[in-house]
């Protein structure tokens, strides 16, 4: 089974990059798309041979979570069924008869770390949410995680240490979710491998001098992990700030 999921910052603007020919190249089993930026009725995309999944935010143009899937699903959940979180369309979960596949875009601690409180709140109700799923079948989640989670997946560490998506606190988190029975697949198969990003400031050339951050990833339940066949982070994709990642794996 073959898995994508990317940050388009905004879906409107990334159709108009090239998206749909680079959807239809991918050709994934699920495909994936957080930070929709958009509400129902603003655009119509046509994919054929795929179920649709959007949940919306209830401010405009702002977050936004989507899922574009070839075999449907026995059922599709939206937000994590607490009101304080699902308010940005945020996550989609759909069961499957062996599995849970779950999208997510993960609240940004913001600059200054003005949502850093408000982020712990959300990891711990994040991860006691996919534990809950867990107990009836394994879990695959994928998504912006808004995290660089150990000095090598991110260009400059040093001088990030205490910005939004590198604070010790973030980090902790993460550390703490595989710690709970979760697999991150790209550096399960790929531990020492550095230099490979995911997002890319619009700032200083950031994209062309590869002065990125590895923040968006596939995870698994630890079960699943014999069944991981590659991870990829498609950096030669254009048309957002982040590039794609894939999964694949024998599902």
């Amino acid at each position: 089974m073959k898995c994508i999921s990317w940050n388009v910052n905004g879906i409107r603007a990334c159709v108009k990059k090239g998206f749909l020919d680079f959807f239809k190249e991918a050709d994934a089993d699920i495909f994936c798309i957080q930070e929709t930026k958009m509400q129902e009725g603003q655009l119509d995309l046509d994919l054929d041979g795929y179920e649709q999944y959007w949940n919306y935010a209830v401010k405009k143009g702002y977050s936004g979570t989507a899922v574009f899937t070839k075999e449907r699903p026995l059922a599709v959940t939206y937000g994590m069924a607490i009101e304080e979180h699902d308010q940005e369309g945020r996550v989609i979960t759909l069961e499957y008869e062996d599995f849970y596949f779950v999208t997510v875009y993960t609240p940004n601690s913001q600059s200054e770390l003005a949502r850093l409180d408000y982020r712990m709140t959300w990891e711990d109700d994040f991860l006691a949410y996919l534990k809950g799923l867990e107990e009836k079948k394994p879990v695959v989640f994928c998504g912006d995680l808004n995290v660089a989670h150990k000095e090598i997946d991110l260009k400059n560490p040093k001088t990030n240490r205490k910005n939004a998506g590198f604070t010790d606190e973030e980090r902790g988190k993460f550390t703490d979710l595989l710690a709970a029975g979760f697999t991150d697949t790209f550096r399960y198969l790929y531990p020492d491998v550095e230099g490979i990003y995911s997002w890319w400031s619009y700032r200083f050339s950031a994209r062309a001098k590869n002065a990125g951050w590895r923040i968006d990833y596939f995870c698994v339940s630890d079960c699943l992990k014999d069944k991981i066949e590659d991870a990829k982070i498609l950096t030669d994709v254009m048309g957002s700030d982040h590039c794609p990642i894939e999964l694949d794996i024998a599902l």
